[in-house]
Parts: structure tokens; sequence; C-alpha cells
């Protein structure tokens, strides 16, 4: 984006504003600070909706986590890079080796995760695993929070996350990256603990360009007790290889394919006591995921800018399980997801912005345990979804968006949900600026196809949770409000109020469940209706030119309404702190520590999870202009939680210390 040098001055202070309305600890201003060689210019952000907008002047409160903050705390999956942004709990997904997202209270299954705008399959059926995405070609994550149901349709209740892949350029570059750590004396299987290694490669013409990526994570696992039986982090190998295939024909268009793979190999284990003895058991998962995703945009000379995106996807994992070296059970699942989405986005008209697109979406699941199907059902969805959008610039102050999307669902029929955003620029001087909005939102989800057919068995622990294909779908009702104020380039304080009213709830009946042969059987009901609200504030201090913080603390109070108790595993309050100093002009340290408080448990008992606290250090040196040498500890203080007591959700692994190198070349620009 080109700014005139008038406006120079005035496109930093925006830069800088932008930065807090992403108040996790990278926002583009914020990561070009460590280079020193970038002009602070605005983010851009599609997320929010669904066109290029600068982050300060979007109507919708939009966070974004930069390459440059990725590569600045060496997150080496999805799941890393989602640490620090403020407000977002991170949590293991049951009986997985992963991790789900929770936005502003609301569940893992309330919030969509795309790439490129593009759904990712969930690695059960209903939960994406953020840990089963590596990060070596991913430019940027953007995420909004609340319902966006006008933009992106069901399961967008509680929010959007968006990966957005790295652009490729002409000419040719390289990149490579190579780490290793250790958990110390928690080290499964020697050392090191854990290696880590990528590499990309992409360039082309003025018109034709490519890239290929691969990424290889083998973490060995870790345990309290080395020598015993158990191990508390599992053992697993992940490896992910992408090609991508540009052709710009004209500065008008240009149209593009890609394909990957993922695969992961994992292994859990862990004791059963069966009176006198505690029994060894093992679990081995082998996924594999393959993802085809294409497209194009084309700006007629009309104005008319179209786009079209397509992709489909394989998820298949084969589940062993082992019971004092005998197996006792085998687990195969197959999912497809297939989806097209198409936009199109009409010239300026009277000070208005219409976009309307269209997409379509199947989804299937099969799965069988030892050979015995556990879908009780024809496990297969298909929606297709229509939506209006209108970005009204009433004056360069002040801007409303308004959208309404429909959807039909092969079986739920069909819903309309609207969505209404005000942006006000209420202060601007040569030293100060504050923007306001706020945003309503109608969420409405309908069941996965888990929820409403899927089997779980886990007989051997004792339960197994059954399928309801009578659920109804949920629906929500979503308001933020907020706003940014910022003082030059100095100081920028940004604070949003959110409320989210859930209607037919879905959820697994802890209460009532019946006994079969000693098996507590349990399934999914509509059983609530909640609520959950609270405030996110953030501050950014730019102490000096070497030398800047972040601040943030979120607030969050939940409830079932249908019983006045408070929603469990949603802590109260969650904190992040960030620094980033250049101790010389090639060194930068950088810390990051985050917090969160007790956690409910159990509605019935009220049983708590104690609350923690984690610091991570950095320090990053330039060795040339190619070379990056870095070392790093997560957990410096070794928080861990007692793994003796199965109400403690604090942190799975304790200290972690690593090194590497990063190794940046571009051979031809």
């Amino acid at each position: 984006m080109l700014v005139p040098p008038c406006n120079l001055r005035r496109s930093c202070i925006a830069a800088v504003a932008g930065a807090l309305l992403c108040p996790a600890f990278a926002t583009e201003a914020w990561a070009q600070f460590s280079t020193g060689d970038a002009p602070l210019l605005p983010s851009i952000v599609v997320t929010g909706t669904r066109s290029e907008k600068d982050i300060d002047e979007t109507p919708v409160k939009t966070e974004v986590v930069t390459r440059q903050e990725i590569e600045r705390t060496h997150a080496r999956t999805l799941k890393d890079a989602l640490e620090n942004v403020p407000g977002l709990q991170l949590r293991e997904i049951h009986g997985k080796s992963g991790y789900e997202v929770s936005l502003q209270g609301m569940t893992s299954d309330q919030v969509l995760i795309l790439i490129d705008g593009l759904p990712i399959s969930a690695s059960t059926g209903s939960t994406v695993d953020v840990s089963q995405y590596l990060t070596a070609d991913v430019d940027r994550v953007e995420v909004v929070k609340g319902a966006s149901s006008a933009q992106y349709g069901s399961s967008a209740m509680g929010g959007v996350i968006n990966v957005i892949t790295r652009p490729i350029g002409k000419g040719l570059s390289a990149a490579a990256v190579a780490d290793g750590g250790t958990y110390g004396g928690q080290n499964a299987d020697g050392t090191p603990g854990l290696l880590h290694g990528s590499m990309r490669v992409e360039g082309g013409t003025e018109k034709l360009r490519a890239r290929v990526v691969a990424d290889a994570l083998d973490n060995k696992g870790f345990a309290v007790d080395p020598d015993g039986w158990t191990q508390h982090g599992d053992k697993v190998r992940r490896q992910q290889y992408s090609g991508r295939l540009e052709w710009l024909p004209t500065t008008a268009g240009n149209f593009w394919v890609d394909a990957s793979a993922y695969r992961e190999t994992d292994e859990q284990r862990y004791q059963y006591y069966a009176p006198p003895n505690y029994v060894p058991q093992r679990k081995s998962e082998d996924i594999d995921r393959n993802r085809f995703t294409g497209g194009g945009q084309w700006k007629f000379d009309s104005g008319v800018r179209a786009r079209v995106a397509g992709m489909t996807e394989s998820y298949d994992s084969t589940t062993r399980e082992y019971s004092s070296a005998v197996q006792t059970g085998t687990r195969v699942s197959s999912q497809r997801t297939d989806h097209l989405s198409m936009q199109f986005d009409l010239p300026a008209w009277y000070s208005q912005l219409w976009q309307f697109g269209a997409d379509l979406h199947r989804e299937r699941l099969d799965q069988t345990s030892n050979n015995v199907s556990e879908i009780a059902g024809n496990a297969e969805r298909r929606n297709g979804e229509l939506y209006l959008q209108n970005d009204i610039l009433f004056s360069e102050r002040w801007e409303m968006i308004v959208g309404l999307r429909g959807q039909h669902d092969s079986d739920f029929g069909s819903h309309f949900a609207p969505k209404v955003g005000v942006r006000g620029n209420l202060l601007q001087t040569d030293d100060w600026k504050g923007v306001v909005r706020a945003n309503y939102g109608q969420g409405y989800r309908v069941p996965n196809l888990k929820e409403r057919y899927y089997l779980f068995d886990h007989s051997s622990l004792g339960y197994m949770v059954l399928g309801n294909p009578n659920l109804k779908p949920e629906s929500s009702n979503s308001f933020q409000l907020g706003g940014t104020l910022n003082w030059r380039d100095r100081l920028v304080f940004d604070a949003n109020l959110f409320y989210n009213h859930v209607s037919n709830l879905i959820q697994t009946d802890m209460t009532n469940f019946t006994l079969v042969n000693g098996i507590a059987v349990y399934t999914y009901r509509n059983v609530a209706r909640a609520r959950t609200q609270g405030a996110e504030t953030a501050l950014r201090w730019v102490a000096t030119d070497a030398l800047r913080f972040n601040f943030a603390y979120t607030y969050t109070d939940t409830e079932d309404l249908n019983t006045g108790t408070e929603l469990t595993r949603r802590p109260r309050n969650m904190g992040r702190v960030g620094m980033d100093w250049r101790v010389l002009p090639g060194t930068e340290l950088t810390t990051r520590a985050r917090f969160q408080s007790s956690e409910l448990v159990d509605s019935t008992s009220n049983v708590r999870s104690a609350g923690w606290g984690t610091l991570d250090l950095v320090l990053n040196q330039k060795i040339g202009r190619n070379v990056t040498a870095f070392v790093g500890v997560n957990n410096l203080f070794d928080r861990q939680r007692d793994f003796s007591n199965a109400n403690d959700f604090g942190p799975v692994a304790g200290r972690f210390v690593y090194l590497g190198a990063r190794v940046n070349v571009d051979v031809v620009r």
C-alpha cells in the first residue's frame, strides 16, 4: 500500500492504533520494531468483513499474530502461535494429543478455524486440533471474537480464526529452521526431547510463481518419572508438506492451486487400575490429512471483483489400543470435507460498498471399532449459504456495516442471521486518535456429525458417549462494544466489552446417564441456556526506541441460565504481559508471560482447578545478514500440574529449554 509523504506521520500513528486492536503481542507495527528497517504502516486484515481493510479502519475488531511474532517466539504449531492472544484459552482435547480453542467463554465447537478462508477438518469430527497445523508457510493469523455468522455461517458462533499463508514474491528465496530442546529430567526417551526442522523455497516470474514447504516436529514425550510406564507428554511426530502454484496473467487477477499433506503418529501411555493392580495401557494413532485447494480472483473493468475458492480434504485416522502389550481394539475413522466459496465485491456506489456471495459445504464421517460401525445413522451433512453485506461510509469519521446470511441445511432447514457493526473516529489530531466500535451478530450452529451420530466407546474406562440424532441447533446473540485511544506512537489503550447469550447449548449431559452392565452411558443434549460476558483490555507502551511492553487482561463471567451455576472450564481472569528489548542492534530479548485464575471443573461438587502462571524467555541474535541464532526457555519457573489430581488442569509440560538457528536467503529479487 502506497502512502503519500504528507500522510506518512498519520499512517504511522494509525499503525500503532491498529497495533492494540490486536492486543496479543503480535501486530505488524510491533513486529517491525525488532527489524528497524520497515515503515510503520497499518496491517491489512480480511477476516472481519471478508474484504481488505486497514486494521484500524475495520468495523469488526480483529486481532493479528504476525509472521514476525511467530518467528520471534519460535511458534512451531498453530497452538504455539495462539498462546499469547488475550482472552484465548487453549485446552487439551479429551483423550487426544492435541489442543482446542475457546474464545470469550464459548466452546471450541463454536469457533471456526479457517486456512486462507476455507475450513479445516476437525480431528474428532467436532473440534479442530490446533497443534495439527505447522507454521512454516504462515504469514499471519487473524482472530475475530464473537458471532460472525453473517459472514461465515454455522460454527462461527464464538468467533473465527483465519490462518493466512505467505504471499509468494518474484525472484527466488529460501528459508530453513532447525532447533531442538529438552525437558530436562523428564525426557521420556533421552536427550533431546524435541527436534524440529523446516524448509521453504519459493519464487518465480512476474506471471508464474511457486512454493514448496516441508515442516517436521518430533517430540519424544516426557514424564515425571521417565523410568515408569506412564507418559504425561505423548510421543508425537508431525510432518507437513505443501506445494503452491500461482498464475498472475495480468494485474487484474490471479489463479492458484495448493496441495498439502499432513502425517502424524503419536503414542499415549497410561495405567488403568484393575484391583488390586495397575495395568499398563497404550494407545497409538496414525493420522493422514490430504488437502487440495484452488481458486482465483479477478477485477473487471466495471470495478467488480470476483473471487472463487474451493477445497477438498480427507482426514483419516487409525487408533490401536493395547492392554499389557495385548491389542484390545482398533478404531478407524474417515472424514471428508468439500467446500466451495464464491464472492463478489462491487465498486463504491454512493459511499456504499456492497458484497455478496455463496458457500456450498458437504462433510461425511465414517468410523468403525473392531470392524463394527460406530455411526448410528447416515453421517453426512450438506448445506448451502448466501450472504449479503453493505459497508456504508457516512463520512470520514463514521462507518456502518450491515450483513445478512441465509443458510439451508439438509437436515435442519433454513435460517437467517443478521449482523450490524459501527465504527467511529471520535478523536483525531496530530497527537491523539480515538476509535469506537460496536457490533451485534447472531450466531447459529447446527449439531455436528459427532454430536448426532457418533458412538464414543470407552467401556474399558467405564463410560461411553452416544450421539443424539434429535439435537436442535444452537443459536446466540453476541454484542461487542469497545474502542482504542492512541497517543502519538507511544501509548495505546484498547478496551472491549462482550456479551454472548446462547440458546439450546449442546453439551454432554453428565447428570442424566444410564448404567448398562456397569458402564455409564452418556449422550449429547440441548441442556442449557447460557451467557458469557466480560471485558478485554490491553495497553501498549513504547518506553524507548529499544524497549516496548504489552499488557492485557480479560475478565469473563459465565452462567448456565437454567441452573444459575457457573459454566465449567472457563477461568474468570486471564492476563498476558510481554516485553521486547533490543539490547544491541542485532540482539533482542523477548519475554511472554501468561496467567489465568482458577476454573470450575465440576458444577455438582464445585471442585476447581487452581490458577497458574508461566513465563517464557527468548534471545534472538542476528549473525550476519541471513542467519539468526536463538535460545529460549518455556515455562521458566517449571509450573506443572499435579498429575495425581484429576481436577488439576494446569500446564502439562514443565520447563523446556531449546536452541536453534534460522536462515533466510534471497537468492534473486
